[in-house]
């Protein structure tokens, strides 16, 4: 406790020293001017909400994307270089409250109940290739360096994974971004190609916590895909359309790793030419289908619908269907000691047809240039438990404030309740079906305080 107490400490220093003249204004890298023939305008103002476009994980071709220099790239001497190689990060501390005891899952990221964690510290470096202009070839790389608690998620089998896979240690570091980005822009209306590890394309909810509406995740995020490596290429068809094709060794995998098997990929983006609405869907992931040498196998088809009613409130709803053959019970397994909700290795092995559905709704009210309030609702059936060990429909309903003291300091209370379909089962023995706080005593719901506090570099 006093090491994590330490960090906090440090990181909350050094984030305040040069960020105190600096307005909420300059938070996000303000657009310079760029062709709106090739994007149609922002639907969303960024800050506060994590994105200015549809929370989707590819890049919008046409759209600058230059972070803004912060501090440390002006701590560094990087200020306007012309490289345009930018490096920033941030520390995401939080803590909780909880009707659990000994485990907060299926609430994923902060699992520990009653505690304070890093959930994250990232360095990011990265170069965005220019595909505002349609002139030349570019190119440009990114590299995240995650530690925290929050690697027991991102992890990937075969990316410095022993960790999490050998050990089931509770703090990590995970390389959870690491790929090139080639542009090309006589390729239809351009083309990128992105070559390595990079983030699961569908989800409104993301792994990084700048990303997110919220401090906690869904149900469904927890048990979707969240990392690939391989190739994509992302096409743009026209100002309001794009198309991706990819290639890659399965779910959280390393695709040189003996556990992976080549899966496709193949996703439509579709906005509305008044921009009030939007499409996103497809194949995830689709390839060899057979839970393999101890790790998922996950087959995923998704789709995302983004609304919005008016420049205070708009929405995201986003549902997905995954299935493998012959999972074991729990998932894709650690071998290290059994702690934190892992561990002990594969579970025994549920035969035929494992199948999930998820669904998640967000509600967003912009309050004003600094702040605004999510209303999350979500779904999740692991239809023969194969994931979570309880074959039941779980639910979760969060309701949270985002909010900017600073261009560089934001903080994300929230409260949330869980329960799930055995809720209200007589006759049949509860230890069996109650899914809460599962290690300790098992409980039919659990409530959730929660907040964490972003500070960015």
């Amino acid at each position: 406790m006093k090491s994590k107490r330490l960090l906090l400490t440090i990181a909350l220093f050094v984030a305040w020293l040069p960020g105190k003249s600096q307005s909420t204004k300059d938070s996000i890298s303000p657009y310079p001017s760029f062709d709106s023939n090739r994007v149609l305008p922002s639907p969303l103002p960024s800050p506060p909400f994590p994105a200015s476009d549809w929370q989707y994980g590819e890049p919008l071709i046409g759209l600058p994307e230059d972070a803004s220099d912060g501090p440390l790239q002006k701590a560094l001497g990087l200020a306007n270089d012309r490289s345009r190689i930018k490096i920033y990060g941030w520390v995401d501390p939080g803590f909780n409250l909880s009707s659990s005891r000994q485990t907060n899952i299926p609430v994923s990221y902060n699992i520990i109940p009653n505690s304070l964690e890093l959930d994250q510290f990232v360095l990011r470096i990265e170069r965005e290739p220019n595909t505002v202009q349609t002139n030349h070839f570019d190119w440009g790389f990114r590299l995240s360096n995650l530690f925290g608690e929050d690697y027991r998620f991102t992890v990937a089998k075969g990316w410095f994974s022993k960790g999490y896979y050998s050990y089931n240690h509770l703090y990590g570091y995970d390389p959870v971004e690491t790929y090139f980005l080639l542009y090309f822009p006589h390729v239809i209306e351009g083309m990128i190609i992105k070559i390595g590890r990079y983030i699961s394309p569908p989800d409104i909810e993301a792994q990084l916590a700048t990303n997110n509406y919220l401090f906690t995740h869904s149900v469904m995020f927890t048990y979707d895909a969240f990392t690939f490596t391989g190739a994509q290429a992302t096409f743009k068809l026209s100002q309001r359309v794009q198309f991706i094709l990819g290639v890659h060794g399965g779910d959280d995998i390393a695709a040189w790793d003996s556990s992976a098997s080549w899966h496709g990929q193949a996703m439509l983006r579709w906005v509305a030419a008044n921009n009030n609405n939007s499409l996103w869907g497809g194949i995830n992931t689709l390839g060899q289908d057979q839970y393999k040498k101890g790790h998922d196998n996950k087959q995923a088809i998704a789709l995302t619908w983004g609304h919005r009613f008016n420049k205070t409130f708009h929405m995201q709803t986003e549902t997905y269907y995954q299935w493998q053959f012959n999972g074991a019970l729990g998932g894709s397994a650690s071998y290290g000691p059994i702690q934190y909700g892992g561990g002990g290795g594969p579970g025994p092995i549920v035969r035929g047809i494992n199948q999930q559905i998820g669904f998640v709704t967000f509600f967003e009210m912009l309050l004003s240039t600094k702040t605004f309030i999510s209303l999350r609702n979500d779904m999740f059936e692991d239809v023969q438990g194969q994931q979570t060990g309880f074959a039941t429909t779980y639910f979760s309903h969060t309701i949270g404030v985002n909010y900017f003291f600073t261009n560089w300091l934001q903080v994300r209370p929230e409260v949330r309740y869980d329960w799930n379909s055995n809720l209200n089962l007589i006759g049949r023995e509860l230890a069996s079906v109650l899914p809460y706080d599962a290690i300790g005593i098992p409980k039919p719901h659990q409530y959730l305080f929660s907040m964490d506090m972003i500070v960015r570099f």
